[in-house]
């Protein structure tokens, strides 16, 4: 007979102080709260917004806006419910353990390891352009040469104490944050002709050349598809929040905010983007949207301020990458849930995680110079959809999870969904709604089919060990 989910797995229903006893280890408490701030503040702004958008605005026109506001409110319902969990329930393992008691363990299992799997890969992959940026700079230097020192550089930030992890961070985020503000200054003083040299565009640039919609809604669902994946990696602050003073202060704040960050950083910036310049102006294909504009605009070195940029972009999505994997592979590994040898913890850090998930990241770039195209480009989309999976496992945990709080410990309901259960329900239509559109599209498909195929996987191993745990413990 299987157990029922408050009673299941080695973590279940352990009580303990977060990112301690919960998960099983001696996690430290070394984040302050203004490191988790300026992570929350800075978690948004990634290489995907600078980079990716490019290939948005080019499939939705104008409506890339509209594009980036739904799937932003669809970010916005999916944070909200994992922040309303992690308040009350701090965990270095996050929306991992929130599945594991509320639909058992082999939701836990499934939708921990997919997402360590998704950031240890991503790591490769971020690792891999900076590696790229610093070569233009340096062209005698080798890429390969790049990638390990930033490897090295990183996997040394996160063996020491997590304090210099925040540091990193914090700096990291306070450079991103600094100048997608001063971008959305110059933009809108361009917009209103306030700039020397500038004249108000008006809304020529979003009605002309085919109108909002220029490729109809098929550019929009396009559009749709390409900025929901922008958004990746925002779980990572209840993450850290695990290993601050006050985890339960830290979530709250992080998520009550998340509505203005997204819409100021990731919607304003479309906004600016497109109404200042011509949505299909060759130079945002060729030098990316932010760069076009600041040429647009006569900024001098426009290119190479967005280049320093993107490289602090990428250094900083390593950075949180490295830590978050390890952390979500250590609250696995401690519940039970992965080799046992991986998690130990010294002086706060679980150091076998964090060289078990940076392996796994070398792994990859070796991959990515040995076989590009085949095992490489095969770990990409076992991942591509990994997000999704993850966010499904949120909403659905959550909605037990409330129903649960509110029977039992009402006062930990200090972050609330909004219109509970209503919106959760809305946030797993619009999940199935990327998916079906996903199926759809030719370059995505394939990717869904991977991820489908490693979340098959993942669930029957993590079915057959919930199973034999039950049958052990009879």
């Amino acid at each position: 007979m299987n157990r029922t989910p408050s009673s299941a797995a080695p973590d279940g229903a352990r009580a303990a102080a977060p990112g301690a006893g919960q998960d099983g280890g001696a996690l430290s408490h070394g984040l302050k709260q203004r490191h988790l701030s300026m992570i929350a503040l800075g978690g948004v702004i990634g290489a995907g917004l600078f980079v990716g958008s490019r290939e948005g605005i080019a499939a939705a026109g104008p409506s890339i806006v509209l594009a980036y506001a739904v799937s932003g409110a669809l970010v916005m319902l999916i944070m909200r419910m994992l922040g309303e969990m992690s308040a009350a329930r701090p965990s270095s393992g996050s929306f991992s353990v929130h599945a594991e008691r509320s639909i058992g363990p082999w939701a836990g299992f499934t939708a921990g390891w997919m997402f360590t799997a998704l950031l240890c890969v991503a790591v490769s992959v971020e690792a891999l352009g900076a590696a790229d940026v610093l070569h233009q700079w340096f062209p005698a230097t080798q890429p390969w040469m790049w990638v390990l020192l930033i490897m090295v550089v990183f996997t040394g930030t996160n063996l020491t104490a997590v304090s210099n992890f925040g540091e990193f961070e914090f700096w990291f985020a306070a450079l991103k944050v600094a100048a997608i503000v001063a971008f959305l200054i110059l933009g809108i003083l361009a917009i209103f002709g306030l700039l020397p040299g500038s004249s108000a565009p008006g809304t020529s640039h979003l009605t002309g050349d085919g109108g909002f919609l220029p490729k109809g809604m098929d550019g929009l669902m396009v559009g749709l598809l390409a900025s929901v994946f922008a958004y990746g990696g925002l779980e990572t602050v209840t993450i850290a929040a695990a290993e601050s003073k006050d985890p339960v202060r830290g979530v709250a704040r992080a998520v009550r905010t998340a509505m203005w960050r997204i819409a100021l950083f990731y919607v304003g910036s479309m906004a600016v983007i497109v109404t200042v310049i011509p949505w299909s102006a060759p130079s945002i294909a060729k030098s990316g949207p932010y760069v076009a504009v600041l040429d647009y605009l006569k900024i001098p070195a426009a290119g190479q301020i967005m280049n320093v940029v993107i490289l602090i972009a990428l250094l900083s999505a390593v950075n949180a990458n490295i830590y978050g994997a390890s952390r979500m592979a250590y609250s696995l590994i401690s519940r039970g849930q992965g080799p046992s040898f991986f998690g130990k913890v010294s002086g706060g850090v679980p150091r076998r995680a964090v060289l078990l998930c940076v392996a796994f990241g070398f792994l990859a770039v070796l991959f990515s110079f040995l076989w590009p195209t085949t095992v490489f480009q095969w770990l990409l989309n076992m991942v591509g959809a990994a997000v999704l999976v993850v966010w499904g496992f949120i909403a659905a945990a959550q909605l037990r999870t409330r129903r649960q709080l509110e029977r039992e410990a009402p006062e930990k309901l200090v972050v609330k969904m909004w219109a509970f259960p209503f919106l959760t329900w809305v946030a797993l239509a619009g999940i199935a709604l990327v998916l079906v559109l996903m199926l759809r599209d030719d370059s995505q498909r394939i990717q869904l089919l991977f991820t489908g195929g490693f979340g098959v996987v993942l669930t029957v191993i993590g079915l057959v060990r919930q199973r034999a745990l039950a049958t052990g413990t009879r």
